[in-house]
């Protein structure tokens, strides 16, 4: 009973930025963490980091770390994925995903609500 959307991806070139953006609605009430995952053509989902319903406890892949940043407005109920630096491997569909536990549990197959989705493009 929690409907997640995703908006912000798009095609850019490496180096650029974009923010993704996902929008909550529902039962978001209570202790949860919202993560993001993306996969890319032919590879399995992958954690991409990840936020508490406080916006006080963050966790990131090594991959991203200094380069993106989660974050939250609580008011608007919308959490961030601000992306710097992009590169060519980052290029994926990007979800958000929401999960009712005390911790980043990092796992796709522990989240109870998903969002659709939103591609991310990165040109070398």
């Amino acid at each position: 009973q929690v409907q997640l959307v995703e908006s912000g991806g798009g095609l850019v070139q490496a180096g650029d930025s974009l923010i993704l953006s996902c929008a909550a609605s529902g039962r978001t009430f209570g202790t949860y963490f919202i993560h993001w995952f993306r996969q890319a053509p032919g590879k399995e989902r992958e954690f991409v980091a990840a936020i508490d319903s406080r916006g006080l406890s963050t966790a990131y892949v090594d991959s991203v770390k200094g380069r993106f940043t989660i974050s939250r407005d609580i008011a608007k109920n919308t959490v961030y994925l601000q992306m710097n630096s992009l590169k060519p491997e980052d290029t994926a569909v990007y979800y958000c995903a929401f999960d009712r536990s005390a911790m980043a549990t990092k796992a796709a197959q522990t989240m109870d609500y998903w969002g659709q989705g939103t591609l991310v493009t990165v040109s070398s």
